[in-house]
């Protein structure tokens, strides 16, 4: 898989096939779908920027790029993805084949366009928090000391707006703060419809106190999320109306479910359960319909206005994350999910989304981006997975699959923030018919356009255009297969069973995964019929089955002691992650550390823990440091302080400084956990391992034995080998 990785550092691009067969009865057997994972902001190497505009297509609107026919004498170009031939605009006129612009060079498939003409000034930030003063005291102290950490990373030119909610919504006019306070004051049961200030915010954050109307013994806090948000929404559409060049966040930080007014998800009286996994199933859950209607509609505005929603939930109840997604993923805002408003989670996450360039931790947040992709002859676009929202469009435009996946109808889309990491998942259609000549004038090529315009963090707009292409072929599956990159394949799988499992009802995923799994293997694999002891995979697809093993067992699908907002906040990450990121959710990574021995990566599994080693497990969401028997006994003895043991200081240090470094560099922070080999919070680590040692094997395989009934990774394969080689 390193050569598809060393492709992405290029052009930003992982596809699931890098070979294509030119027929749509041979695409149909390929089982997997034709996706492409794109990272529109991804700082790919050797990055050509240029300061003027694009030229593009008279035809198609496409950009220029390497794979256009250049005619130097009659200076035009033609278009690689509908062959319209075009005049170079009057400044190209010196052109030749000695003397090529940028974009026309073989190296420039990714190109950034920086316009300097009729500039307006860079808008400012925008930043609107809404913050719960309905939860403990301690707690609202806690949210104000994040905030006011916030504020003063703040850049000077930035426009803040503040909001705070309990059972009523108060917007703070911060203008004349400091002389002449003022608070607007909207009720929290209503739906409410659109219509140099850091030393007053910091004054006020410090005087702020909780909502002064104390909750009943027995219920819960009055919160109108719902309503806040609805005020929130129609502040920022009228200060920031579309179409400028600033786009806002909504900063929300909740502590608490919402218990009164539109958004609600649960009733005041704390012997009403929020609903569960098992309530969402049953049709038992009165408020979420409504609720998730409220969200949606706020979303949408949202997202046709350009800007972006952040929860940073902080309880240790559901506060309608799951209501609440749609509103999210449509405006591809963050999300933050901890028990408190102490937890250094929070603090650290909420730090890192206002961290300058240049410093350790920048998420580089651009903003206002819109999305369009270009594709050649029978080449149809199905529709997008990820953190966007579509831009209506065309239904009858020829470049429009007639199966839609995930955002479809359209060959546009609109993100209203684009930070670095964020990736799309396109899916395409390929709709040539069986024995049609392979591409344009026996051009065995094919090629797919990305254009992304956005305002970068520095406040001017960009253009970057990529253009890649790839090779029609017959449909062998020899051919494909070593076109086929088994990592973007399951984290394309994964989006797509996630998106089912959210729209599609009775959806079976398990079954689904598992047909989808036998399906290819039995197309791809080598084997005699019937003869399951014959099977094999080829290296290009051997560790496919256990990224499928992973993500069956994995909170994307079990959803069984995990709540409603829990599913969702994993959801949101796996839809927004780069393709490294989401196979570390998948299929955490583990690295074992012994006394004088470098660290190395070790199976997942439970055969992996030994007394006398540290295993480090990254699962994205959470790192977890475990100490064997052995190590837990001698760093309790303190062997660790004594001089002569100075190794066996280093092996504790190593694991622990490598876990710091990833918490430092992702976003949101990972919860970190340190534990021994038997204590509680070793579930963490185990709840992640092949379970090839449990309570019903002869004898354990390992120093631990997990205690469940779920397979383990052989008995999957050796069932998968029967299913596939089945006549």
């Amino acid at each position: 898989m390193a050569e598809f990785t060393e492709m992405e550092e290029i052009d930003a691009v992982r596809m699931v096939w890098n070979v294509w067969p030119h027929s749509r009865l041979e695409a149909a057997k390929c089982v997997i779908p034709f996706g492409v994972m794109y990272t529109p902001a991804k700082a790919t190497r050797n990055l050509q920027s240029v300061e003027y505009d694009p030229v593009q297509c008279k035809g198609c609107g496409a950009a220029l790029n390497p794979y256009a026919a250049v005619d130097f004498h009659l200076k035009q170009w033609g278009c690689p993805f509908c062959l319209t031939r075009n005049a170079f605009p009057p400044h190209y006129a010196g052109i030749s084949e000695t003397v090529l612009p940028a974009e026309l060079f073989p190296t420039c498939t990714t190109i950034e366009y920086v316009p300097t003409r009729h500039m307006a000034p860079p808008a400012p930030p925008t930043y609107l928090f809404i913050l719960d003063v309905s939860v403990a005291e301690d707690e609202l102290a806690a949210a104000k000391s994040a905030l006011l950490q916030a504020l003063a990373l703040l850049p000077d030119a930035s426009q803040v707006g503040f909001i705070t909610f309990g059972t009523h919504v108060h917007v703070h006019e911060l203008a004349h703060a400091a002389t002449c306070p003022k608070v607007y004051v909207f009720r929290g049961t209503k739906e409410h419809s659109p219509g140099s200030c850091e030393f007053a915010l910091s004054g006020l954050l410090e005087d702020l106190g909780r909502d002064l109307f104390v909750a009943a013994p027995g219920n819960r806090p009055a919160r109108a999320t719902g309503a806040a948000l609805s005020v929130a929404s129609a502040l920022a559409g009228a200060c920031l109306p579309p179409g400028g060049s600033g786009g806002a966040r909504l900063m929300l930080l909740v502590g608490g479910p919402g218990t009164v007014g539109p958004g609600q998800v649960v009733g005041p009286d704390l012997a009403e359960s929020i609903r569960s996994h098992k309530d969402l199933a049953k049709d038992a859950a009165p408020y979420t319909a409504a609720a998730s209607k409220h969200y949606d509609a706020i979303g949408a505005a949202l997202a046709a206005a350009g800007h972006a929603l952040d929860v940073y939930a902080c309880s240790l109840d559901q506060v309608g994350l799951f209501e609440m997604k749609s509103a999210v993923e449509l405006t591809g805002g963050l999300t933050v999910q901890t028990d408190s408003f102490a937890n250094p989670v929070f603090r650290e996450s909420l730090r890192r989304v206002f961290t300058p360039a240049g410093e350790p931790g920048h998420l580089g947040l651009n903003h206002g981006a819109q999305f369009e992709v270009r594709v050649s002859k029978n080449i149809k676009v199905c529709g997008l997975l990820g953190p966007a929202s579509a831009v209506p469009g065309d239904r009858k435009s020829p470049w429009l699959s007639e199966t839609q996946v995930g955002q479809g109808g359209t060959t546009c889309w609109r993100l209203s923030t684009l930070a670095a990491g964020t990736t799309l998942a396109v899916v395409y259609d390929v709709v040539a018919p069986h024995g049609s000549s392979m591409g344009d004038a026996g051009s065995s090529q094919f090629f797919l356009q990305f254009t992304t315009r956005y305002v970068h963090e520095d406040g001017r707009p960009r253009v970057r255009a990529t253009t890649v292409s790839r090779r029609w072929v017959d449909g062998a599956g020899g051919e494909l297969l070593q076109g086929f990159d088994q990592e973007a394949a399951a984290v394309l799988l994964a989006r797509l069973a996630a998106h089912k499992m959210e729209r599609e009802d009775d959806f079976d995923v398990t079954r689904w995964l598992d047909r989808s799994l036998i399906r290819l293997c039995a197309r791809f694999g080598d084997y005699r019929r019937d003869e399951p002891d014959s099977f094999q995979l080829r290296p290009q697809l051997a560790y496919f089955p256990q990224f499928i093993f992973n993500f069956r067992r994995s909170q994307f699908c079990q959803v069984f002691g995990n709540s409603p907002d829990e599913t969702a906040y994993a959801r949101l990450a796996l839809q927004r992650e780069t393709v490294a990121e989401a196979i570390t959710m998948i299929q955490p990574l583990l690295f074992s550390y012994a006394m004088g021995a470098a660290p190395e990566p070790v199976l997942l599994d439970v055969s992996s823990v030994l007394p006398d080693r540290i295993l480090l497990l990254d699962a994205y969401f959470y790192v977890v440091v475990f100490h064997g028997t052995t190590v837990a006994q001698w760093r309790k003895a303190g062997y660790a302080e004594q001089p002569e043991y100075a190794a066996f200081k280093a092996l504790l240090e190593a694991p622990a400084a490598e876990a710091a470094a990833v918490c430092a560099r992702r976003f949101p922070v990972p919860r970190l956990t340190v534990c021994d080999q038997n204590g509680s919070q070793a579930r963490f680590l185990l709840a992640k391992l092949n379970p090839s040692a449990t309570y019903q094997t002869g004898a354990a395989m390992s120093s631990e034995v997990i205690m469940t009934d779920d397979v383990s990774l052989s008995v999957f394969t050796e069932h998968l080998k029967k299913l596939a080689v089945q006549s």
